[in-house]
C-alpha cells in the first residue's frame, strides 16, 4: 500500500469534480481498489502501487480535456479511463473553449484576419466600430497563448479618460479605482476562464491591471499585452505603451477612431500611431466594419444611423458655411 498526492494545477476543482461531486463519485467507482480524498485541488490516493500509477495516468488525461474544453461530463470520463478516444465534433475557425466548452470561434472574415495578424505579428492595430468583438477575440488569443503556456502572463489596459481627479475620490487600491473603467475586460475574461482560476490569476499577477500611468519603465516579457479603447489615448501615452514591449510578448492596440472622448484640441493617440507606423515590419492592422458587428441586431443599425446624422450634419455645416461665406461676399 502506498500513497500518493496529485495536485490539479490547470483546472477549476468545481468543474473537475462536476455538479454534488458526480464526476468524483465515477472516478471512485471506475478505481474501487483505491482510496481516493479530494478537497480542494488535492487528491490523495492510497492502494496497489500499479493501479496508483494507472489512476494517476488517467487522471491526467482527465484533467487536459478538461483544461482544453472548460468542462468534463461522466461519459468523457468513461471514456477516457476505458481507453477511448473522445468524441470531438471540430468546430471550424476555433480559437478556444470558454466556460461550460463553449465554443469562442473567429465569426466574421475580419475576426479571422485578426487570428491571423496575432500569429503573424508582434503588435496589431484592431479598430472598428462597438461590437464587432475585437477586444474579445484579442482577450480570447491572449488566453490561448496563457493556455497553452506560450506566455506567462495576460496584461490588460485601458485609457480611463474621464478619470483625471475623479479617479482619487473612488473608493479602495488602484486595482479598485480601475476596475469600472477595466470590466468590459473582466467580463470577457469570464466568459473564457473559470472564476476561481482567474481568482488565482489576478492574486498571483497572471493576470494583471496595467494603468497606462503606470506603465513608464516598465519591460514587459513573456505577456500578451492588450490596450482597448487606444482612441482615447494621448500621443505621448500611446509613444510610451508601445515601447513596453519586451521579449516573447505580442501586443494587441483596439479601439474606435469614431468615438474619441478626448478634448477637441487633443490629438488621438491611436490616429496618431496607425499613421507613424504604417507599413513598419512586424506590425499588423485589421479595420473591422459594420458588417462584423455581431452583438444584438440593432446594434448596427443604430452605428449606421448615427452615421447617417453624422453625414447630414457635416453636410449642413458645410452648406452653412457656403451661404455665409456667399452673404459675405455680397456684403
Amino acid at each position: 500500500m502506498i500513497e500518493r498526492i496529485y495536485i490539479l494545477e490547470s483546472v477549476d476543482p468545481v468543474i473537475f469534480y462536476g455538479v454534488n461531486n458526480v464526476n468524483m463519485q465515477l472516478i471512485k467507482t471506475l478505481f474501487p481498489k483505491l482510496r481516493i480524498v479530494a478537497r480542494g485541488n488535492v487528491m490523495k490516493v492510497i492502494g496497489d502501487e500499479d493501479e496508483s500509477e494507472l489512476f494517476l495516468k488517467k487522471i491526467r488525461e482527465v484533467e487536459k480535456y478538461c483544461e482544453e474544453f472548460n468542462s468534463l461530463s461522466e461519459d468523457i470520463i468513461l471514456d477516457i479511463v476505458k481507453g477511448k478516444a473522445p468524441v470531438i465534433t471540430k468546430q471550424e475557425n476555433l480559437i478556444i473553449h470558454g466556460m461550460n466548452g463553449k465554443p469562442i470561434v473567429a465569426r466574421s472574415e475580419n475576426q479571422q484576419k485578426l487570428v491571423k495578424a496575432f500569429a503573424d505579428n508582434d503588435l496589431v492595430f484592431a479598430t472598428g466600430p462597438a461590437g464587432t468583438g475585437k477586444t474579445f477575440v484579442a482577450i480570447a488569443l491572449a488566453v490561448k497563448a496563457l493556455k497553452n503556456k506560450e506566455i506567462r502572463k495576460i496584461i490588460l489596459s485601458r485609457p480611463a479618460v474621464e478619470a483625471g481627479e475623479k479617479l482619487g475620490f473612488l473608493p479602495g487600491e488602484m486595482k479598485d479605482k480601475l476596475d469600472p473603467y477595466l470590466q468590459p475586460l473582466y467580463d470577457a475574461l469570464q466568459d473564457m476562464i473559470p472564476g476561481a482560476k482567474l481568482k488565482e490569476y489576478m492574486e498571483n499577477n497572471v493576470t494583471q491591471i496595467a494603468p497606462l500611468a503606470f506603465m513608464r519603465g516598465r519591460t514587459l516579457n513573456d505577456a500578451v499585452i492588450i490596450l482597448d479603447e487606444a482612441q482615447n489615448t494621448t500621443t505621448h501615452q500611446i509613444k510610451m505603451f508601445l515601447t513596453r514591449l519586451g521579449m516573447n510578448a505580442k501586443m494587441v492596440i483596439t479601439g474606435d477612431v469614431t468615438q474619441i472622448d478626448l478634448p477637441a484640441t487633443t490629438t488621438s493617440g491611436l490616429v496618431q500611431a496607425m499613421h507613424i507606423l504604417k507599413g513598419v515590419k512586424g506590425i499588423g492592422k485589421v479595420e473591422f466594419e459594420k458588417k462584423d458587428i455581431v452583438r444584438h441586431k440593432l446594434v448596427q443599425r443604430i452605428v449606421e444611423a448615427y452615421d447617417k446624422y453624422d453625414s447630414k450634419q457635416k453636410a449642413e455645416n458645410i452648406d452653412k458655411k457656403k451661404e455665409k461665406t456667399i452673404q459675405t461676399s455680397k456684403e
